[in-house]
């Protein structure tokens, strides 16, 4: 299935710009009026949280272990998934403060509540320095044993081989850049693939050939491209993700900022289709150079049976 109920976030407790990531990350925006960006992001963080459980979504959250130094914890899903064969992967980050994310209790506790028939990792790409930053470099159609990723520093291609050797899943490989022609770090803030659409911005891919792969891969799988402008994906209108509700809703989650950023036809599109799970959060993709999505790791894992 491609979607799932149950997501897990790591609620922040030091959250600020990471100084590491900048150099690849161009969606960081420098500190302009947030002031307390803790308070602002943890405030944020629970909005969200609480837009996702009306929407009908299990969320677990997990407390962020203060001391550490890890200001992008509340981005999860760049160093572990959580697959519905029972794979959990952890993965090769590349800044050194956001491999401190990976926690061994977080592993632990899914592993209590969820089934894991095993565990894949590809972490030890770091001391090479490869990296594979989890369903930020890759987008997956579970579906059709597809993956989507853009090359960039985050991303590497032989990481990416080793985990279709495990995973069985396919990559489709290509280059987008920003506006700028900067390379993009993450796929899922230019792709986004649902159970019916595919938000994508196709003028990042300069590229003809890839372009047309890509699109026609996607019609393959039976998306309906929902193309968006490069002031839209500045916006994270890509950095979005299905869900679906306890009671089989599909539910989009996103930030207020992107889904004010789609048009009226692409808001009729979607908002017909999905219930919607909204958040201001505009501090963290400010600062944070990401969005709702990366907010969101999802548990595809099956549910240990409650022995009550």
């Amino acid at each position: 299935m491609q979607t799932t109920q149950s997501v897990f976030m790591v609620r922040p407790s030091g959250f600020a710009a990471n100084q590491e990531t900048r150099h690849s990350n161009f969606f960081q925006k420098d500190a302009v009026n947030h002031e307390d960006h803790a308070v602002g992001a943890l405030a944020a963080f629970n909005g969200y949280v609480d837009a996702l459980t009306q929407a009908g979504i299990e969320v677990t959250v997990i407390e962020d272990t203060g001391g550490q130094e890890t200001p992008d914890a509340l981005f999860p899903n760049n160093w572990i998934a959580l697959l519905a064969d029972g794979s959990l992967y952890t993965f090769p980050m590349e800044a050194n403060n956001r491999r401190r994310e990976r926690r061994e209790d977080i592993i632990a506790q899914l592993a209590n509540d969820f089934k894991v028939e095993r565990q894949i990792d590809l972490s030890a790409y770091e001391l090479t320095g490869r990296f594979l930053e989890g369903t930020g470099s890759l987008i997956l159609d579970h579906v059709h044993k597809l993956a989507y990723a853009c090359l960039s520093s985050r991303s590497s291609p032989d990481v990416g081989r080793e985990f279709e050797h495990h995973s069985g899943y396919r990559i489709i490989w290509f280059d987008a850049a920003d506006r700028l022609e900067r390379p993009i770090y993450h796929t899922n803030v230019m792709l986004s693939v649902g159970a019916q659409y595919a938000v994508v911005c196709l003028a990042s891919i300069r590229d003809q050939a890839q372009k047309s792969v890509l699109i026609a891969t996607l019609k393959r799988s039976g998306k309906t491209v929902i193309d968006v402008s490069f002031a839209q994906m500045e916006a994270f209108a890509c950095n979005v993700l299905e869900l679906r509700a306890k009671d089989g809703h599909p539910v989009y989650a996103m930030s207020t900022r992107a889904w004010a950023s789609f048009t009226p036809q692409q808001q009729a599109l979607i908002g017909g289709y999905a219930r919607l799970a909204l958040g201001p959060i505009d501090i963290i993709e400010d600062l944070g150079g990401g969005g709702a999505r990366c907010m969101l790791a999802e548990i595809f894992l099956p549910k240990k049976l409650s022995l009550a």
